[in-house]
């Protein structure tokens, strides 16, 4: 019998690659794609059944998997937090999820998604499926190798990240020594990133190290929310002047990792994993 998943797609390349490894292994793949994050031409080049969904349809995406007979789902992609007020149409079955909701919190929210699933048959498996080899282990991987200051600095940052993580507010931060400047918020990591570097540059001290931090909460649940690291977050990171960027080994998602540790040299950023 043919093997088969299911993927809730957000925004990016990790549904993709999923997908695309799941079809090589002779998976039967079909997507549930979040309007306005998943693009459905983005995997005309993958066989795969794909049906674009907007956030709230709840009941389609399950009757959607069931009648494929899948049974075995995940989560992958961002889902902008703004697609919440934008692409929000919930069918019957969802209206009545949200409005079971105490709170709209990614990590409650996410684990009730979860739980309702589960009720359907519908099993919710690591979310990073297929992608062990993109979870690096502790070390530098950039050429440029960090400082004792910088590696103070990244330290006090870990502390700050875990803290906002764990209050599920945002996965990263950026800090300067034992100050912080921004924490990730509605925005998101890139955005948090740019609006750190407005700040920096507004500062009269501009010789101190400034990292960018990001970690997985301290109880991260595989299923849902891993912190993903890429390109964007290099190139943010070089736009906002900043040279450091660490995240928390073996816990993290670095996507077209031999790309992204170029970048890195190209803009002289110190990547480590940490």
């Amino acid at each position: 019998m043919t093997n088969k998943l299911g993927i809730i797609a957000g925004e990016g390349k990790m549904p993709l690659y999923i997908a695309a490894k799941a079809a090589q292994k002779g998976y039967e793949v079909f997507i549930a794609g979040v309007k306005g994050n998943a693009r459905e031409d983005d995997f005309r080049q993958i066989p795969c059944v794909f049906k674009p969904l907007r956030l709230g349809q709840m009941g389609a995406c399950m009757e959607f998997f069931k009648a494929h007979g899948v049974q075995q789902i995940l989560m992958a992609g961002r889902v902008q937090h703004t697609s919440i007020f934008a692409n929000l149409l919930p069918d019957l079955r969802g209206a009545k999820f949200l409005a079971s909701l105490k709170n709209m919190g990614t990590k409650y929210l996410l684990s009730r998604v979860i739980e309702e699933f589960h009720k359907e048959g519908l099993e919710f498996t690591h979310s990073a499926l297929f992608l062990e080899d993109f979870m690096p282990k502790q070390g530098v991987l950039s050429t440029r190798q960090p400082t004792e200051d910088e590696l103070k600095t990244v330290q006090f940052g870990l502390k700050i990240a875990k803290a906002v993580a764990a209050l599920d507010i945002g996965l990263t931060c950026v800090v300067s020594q034992n100050a912080t400047i921004a924490v990730e918020g509605m925005e998101g990591t890139d955005r948090c990133i740019l609006r750190a570097g407005e700040l920096y540059k507004k500062s009269a001290e501009k010789d101190v190290p400034v990292a960018v931090v990001k970690v997985a909460r301290p109880d991260q649940d595989a299923r849902f929310d891993l912190p993903v690291v890429g390109k964007g977050t290099l190139e943010s990171a070089h736009k906002a002047g900043f040279h450091i960027v660490a995240f928390e080994a073996g816990k993290t998602l670095v996507l077209d990792l031999e790309d992204v540790i170029k970048l890195a040299d190209k803009y002289k950023i110190c990547f480590l994993a940490v």
